[in-house]
C-alpha cells in the first residue's frame, strides 16, 4: 500500500531558534502516524542536523532536503551533494520544486540527473511537477505535466520509479490564496497515475504516492486528502504554523 504523506516545505524561512521552536511545537503534540503514513520536514540545509536529531526517536517522522546537486562531488562552490545528505542520514529530497524551475531555470533534463543522483545514494526523491496559470487556461495542463514526467522519470526502471514520490503543484495555486478544488486535484492526480501506469503498469502506478502541493491549509486538507488519488500534501506556508501543520497531519487518510 502506498504511503499517505504530509510533507512540510519550510522554503527559506525561520531562524535557527524559530526552527527549533516550530519542530518542538509540532512534536509535542505527539500525533502518531499510522504505519502507512509519513510526516516529512523539508528544512533549509543549515537545519538538517538539528531537525534530524529532533525526529530521530519519533516513528513516522523524517527529514528531507529541499534540493541537491546533480553532480556527485567536485568544484561546485555552494552546492550540496546527495552523498553529503546520505552521510547525514537524510533519506528524502525535494527535486524540481516550481520555484527551482522558475527562479533557477532547472530543466527537465537537469532534474532527471538529480533524480538519478538521489536513487544512486538511496535517497527518495520527492519529484515536483505542475503547470502555470497560462497552461491551465489553455487546457493543455495534462500534456504539459505528462511531458515533465516523461523527460525526468521515464528512463527509470520499475524498481527505481517505485522509490519516487510525486508532488503535483498547480503553480497558479501556490502563494496566491487560490486552491484547486478537490475534484481538480483528483483529476490531475488520476491523470498522473494513468501516465505512470502506461509506462510501468497499474501495479507500480498504484504503489507511488502522489501529493498535492498548492496552498494546502488546515481547513481544506481533509477534503483534498479524501480524493482517491491524492496521497497527502506538500505544504508550504501552513507548515510554518505548528497547529495548522498538526491539523494537516491529522487529516491524512488511512
Amino acid at each position: 500500500m502506498r504511503k499517505q504523506i504530509a510533507a512540510a516545505n519550510w522554503k527559506m524561512n525561520l531562524t535557527y531558534q524559530q526552527a527549533e521552536g516550530l519542530l518542538d511545537a509540532v512534536l509535542q503534540e505527539k500525533v502518531a502516524p499510522a504505519p502507512d503514513q509519513l510526516v516529512l520536514f523539508a528544512v533549509p540545509f543549515p537545519y538538517l542536523v538539528l531537525a534530524k536529531s529532533d525526529v530521530d526517536e519519533t516513528p513516522g517522522y523524517a527529514i528531507a532536503a529541499q534540493n541537491c546537486s546533480d553532480q556527485v562531488n567536485g568544484a561546485y562552490t555552494g552546492e550540496v551533494s546527495v552523498e553529503m545528505l546520505q552521510s547525514m542520514g537524510i533519506r528524502y529530497c525535494i527535486i524540481g520544486h516550481s520555484e527551482r524551475r522558475e527562479y533557477f531555470a532547472e530543466s527537465n533534463e537537469l532534474l532527471a540527473r538529480k533524480v538519478d543522483r538521489c536513487l544512486e545514494f538511496n535517497i527518495q526523491p520527492l519529484f515536483c511537477c505542475g503547470e502555470a496559470l497560462a497552461i491551465r487556461e489553455s487546457g493543455s495542463e495534462n500534456a504539459y505535466v505528462q511531458q515533465q514526467l516523461e523527460e525526468s522519470l521515464f528512463h527509470l526502471s520499475d524498481e527505481q520509479v517505485r522509490q519516487v514520490i510525486i508532488a503535483y503543484e498547480p503553480i497558479w495555486a501556490i502563494g496566491t490564496g487560490k486552491t484547486a478544488s478537490a475534484q481538480q486535484a483528483q483529476d490531475m492526480h488520476a491523470h498522473i497515475r494513468s501516465v505512470l501506469a502506461g509506462k510501468w503498469g497499474k501495479d507500480t502506478a498504484n504503489e507511488i504516492s502522489i501529493l498535492y502541493g498548492g496552498s494546502v491549509k488546515a481547513g481544506n486538507a481533509a477534503e483534498l486528502f479524501g480524493a482517491p488519488d491524492v496521497d497527502g500534501g506538500l505544504v508550504g506556508g501552513a507548515s510554518l504554523v505548528a497547529q495548522d501543520f498538526v491539523q494537516i497531519i491529522k487529516s491524512l487518510q488511512s
